[in-house]
């Protein structure tokens, strides 16, 4: 049987940022049953300055924390506790518009 030509890349020691190690859930590692909408802090996180639900590959949550996170953080819209999305600045406010004629 031949040998396979790909060589095991070396451990490197003392790496600040492995792409590919796993990030694990931070409501499984706090053992979190439930994710309350009126958490506004921690579902802060979870939401991109635009106001957009970040998606699981982002934010690092397990399947079932990340339903619960984007149903915690519609109802927390829905009661005003967080905005649907950013506030405009003054370089953006701007974009999209039709030129004038």
């Amino acid at each position: 049987m031949p040998r396979s030509k790909v060589k095991p890349r070396p451990a490197k020691a003392g790496r600040p940022f492995d792409p590919a190690r796993r990030r694990y859930c931070s409501f499984c590692k706090e053992k979190v049953d439930e994710v309350d909408y009126k958490d506004v802090t921690s579902l802060r996180r979870f939401v991109s300055e635009r106001g957009k639900i970040k998606s699981r590959r982002i934010s690092g949550a397990c399947r079932r924390h990340q339903r619960q996170v984007a149903v915690a953080i519609k109802r927390a819209r829905e009661m005003a506790l967080l905005p649907y999305v950013a506030a405009v600045t003054g370089s953006e406010a701007g974009r999209g518009r039709r030129r004038p004629r």
